[in-house]
């Protein structure tokens, strides 16, 4: 594919411990997040950045073109690399072509290899030229992913070196930066100071950076590929086999990445990038470049990650994983990346557990899979202890009340996924019976209740009162919150997203008939976009149609206006259902739905989905660019909803 420079394409390559590389497929850096070599210390949390980047540039007789280029402040983009870019590809991994001015093609590639902590790169002339030679400068870390780096006495320089390989440790505790190259090393050492991250600057946080750059490495081109190799040594090297070369070991990860890399669709390849490995099981990373792994997102995203996709013995990893974190009825929401307290602020998380459990369950059973009984009985025990814990009343004034209904918040917290908070200012408090709890409390209860005959009657007393009591008879749709504040009888009319599940989106739709046809049509005229639907419909109280400005502005825009492509399972599921699920409605709904989606693979996050976007045109892909449940929702939505 052709790129112009300043594209907004970017690429990303994990690792499937928690850390990644990525980058701008034709622009400097722009995140304090694009590096090389970034690490899950204690797997998948505890990341770190050890190698920035590089500078590199191209030695011909004609003379010295340089193929990077870097942002410096206040607005100087140097050297001029991007603008030799030919062209670019992504299969099977990122590959780019520079086209030197005096006709020299020299192609470079990057990737990641599966389960290592490690990166690797290699540069080829396309066509055979005497005395071509490739030097380049590494830039270099050893920090938060979430700070930034500012020149200090205390970084080392120093490199211990044996053949090929050469070991840096930036500060003492950081782990050692492992290289292998086949390329001759002169220490160099210097700073490079205020490196500019655009997109950082314009979410208005801290965005100038210092990189040390300890030596050069270079490589005769004519005489061969010149080969890279990076891996973090908190583990053995990485992967670095101490008995292999560059080249040995660069051969060996192409042919095993190929193998890997060789799916049923650009879809499931970008779904392996989020399952990722927890202590002795597997979670799921909720999106790169910020996002650790999240109960909520986990268990949304692993229906169409792992189970639609097929990935069974990873959905039973994951789930298997989380069934001994129940407390008190509740999962946690997250761990955080430093400690392992969790955090259980959420009321849908361990109800999306249930959820999650029932769909495995069903598509191992249509696999022919049967888990072992042990392991089965684990997934019930977790789902009886959340029913359980719900119905006799939990943290954050999570209960079941008289109704049958979830009651659930507290001044102070967010419990739903609708979950901005600003200081102590909750954007979106849905203190209540929020209507898609009540979605996913009463499907959990039915799933429940096919193994214990104790939740039939709160099943039905919960049923009657939502058919009852959410129908909002002025506006031919459902209320997004009743009791609120917990106020019997108050209502919250605005019009979001959240009523989709009531129709779509899970086993048991809770509309049906005309109701149903009204609610999917409403949704579809105010909420639906290409890339997903509005958290708020245009017109209403608080909307705002662009994501952007400061920490409190795009908080504040988060859930009110704000495009999530993630809603579009649960929506194209109720539009399918409502039409009566046919083969041609299917198609229909493919053509006018997903595939608009689909282009977005290459607008963002390069064969990914992103977050969120803009609410107004011309619906501007914001937020993390590769996000778990968007990717696993349009997985989802190709291989289950919409397959015939």
């Amino acid at each position: 594919m052709s790129v112009a420079v300043d594209s907004p394409l970017e690429w990303l390559e994990a690792d499937g411990l928690g850390g990644f590389a990525s980058g701008m497929v034709a622009a400097p850096r722009s995140r304090r997040y694009h590096a090389l070599l970034l690490t899950a210390t204690t797997p998948p949390t505890g990341r770190m950045v050890l190698v920035n980047g590089f500078d590199a540039w191209v030695e011909t007789p004609n003379g010295r073109y340089a193929i990077t280029s870097q942002r410096y402040t206040p607005e100087t983009v140097y050297p001029d690399g991007v603008g030799h870019i030919a062209s670019f590809d992504s299969d099977p991994w990122p590959r780019w072509r520079f086209r030197l001015p005096d006709g020299a093609e020299v192609e470079q590639e990057i990737f990641v290899p599966a389960g290592l902590a490690a990166v690797a790169l290699a540069w080829r002339l396309v066509e055979p030229r005497p005395r071509v030679v490739l030097r380049l400068r590494p830039f270099l870390s050893g920090r938060d992913y979430h700070a930034l780096q500012h020149e200090n006495p205390a970084f080392r320089s120093d490199a211990e070196s044996s053949g090929e390989r050469l070991v840096w440790q930036p500060y003492q505790g950081v782990p050692q930066i492992v290289s292998l190259a086949n390329a001759v090393y002169a220490a160099d050492p210097e700073w490079y100071r205020n490196f500019l991250y655009k997109e950082e600057q314009a979410r208005g946080l801290d965005c100038c950076e210092d990189l040390a750059s300890p030596g050069t490495l270079q490589w005769d081109l004519s005489a061969g590929e010149a080969i890279w190799l990076l891996a973090a040594d908190a583990a053995g090297g990485g992967g670095l086999d101490p008995t292999r070369d560059a080249r040995a070991t660069l051969d060996a990860w192409r042919q095993a990445e190929r193998a890997r890399r060789r799916q049923p669709t650009r879809l499931h390849r970008a779904a392996a990038a989020y399952v990722v490995a927890r202590r002795r099981g597997k979670t799921i990373i909720a999106g790169y470049p910020w996002f650790t792994d999240w109960g909520r997102d986990t268990f949304i995203a692993v229906r169409g990650l792992c189970i639609a996709a097929g990935r069974i013995d990873d959905a039973r990893a994951i789930l298997g994983a989380w069934a001994g974190s129940v407390s008190e009825g509740m999962l946690p929401n997250r761990f955080p990346d430093h400690g392992e307290t969790p955090e259980f602020n959420s009321v849908d998380a361990s109800l999306w557990y249930v959820i999650a459990v029932h769909d495995l369950l069903t598509a191992a059973a249509a696999h022919g899979q049967t888990l072992p009984a042990a392991e089965e009985d684990a997934l019930h025990a977790a789902v009886e202890a959340i029913l359980a814990g719900y119905a006799a009343g939990t943290r954050f004034g999570i209960r079941c009340d008289a109704d049958g209904l979830l009651a659930a918040g507290q001044a102070g917290v967010q419990l739903t996924w609708m979950d901005a908070k600003v200081g102590d200012w909750v954007v979106t408090p849905r203190i209540g019976k929020p209507v898609e709890v009540q979605a996913l409390w009463l499907n959990a209860l039915a799933i429940g209740g096919r193994r214990s005959e104790r939740w039939a009657d709160v099943l039905a007393r919960g049923s009657a009162a939502f058919a009852e009591r959410f129908w909002n008879p002025a506006r031919g749709c459902l209320f997004d919150v009743v009791d609120c504040e917990h106020h019997a009888g108050a209502t919250d009319a605005a019009l979001r997203p959240n009523q989709i599940f009531a129709v779509g989106g899970l086993p048991q739709a809770l509309v049906n008939g005309e109701r149903a046809q009204q609610v999917v049509d409403l949704v579809e005229q105010r909420l639906w976009t290409p890339l997903g639907l509005r958290s708020l419909a245009p017109g209403e109280p608080g909307y705002v149609g662009h994501y952007q400005g400061d920490v409190r502005s795009r908080d504040g825009s988060y859930h009110q206006g704000t495009v999530w492509p993630w809603l579009l399972g649960a929506f194209v599921d109720a539009w399918v259902r409502v039409r009566g699920g046919t083969a041609a409605v299917k198609r229909e709904a493919r053509q006018r739905f997903l595939t608009p989606l689909l282009a977005h693979l290459d607008q963002a996050g390069l064969g990914h989905v992103s977050e969120i976007a803009d609410g107004d045109l011309p619906h501007t892909p914001r937020g993390c660019p590769f996000q778990a449940w968007s990717v696993g929702e349009a997985l989802r939505l190709d291989q289950v909803v919409l397959r015939e």
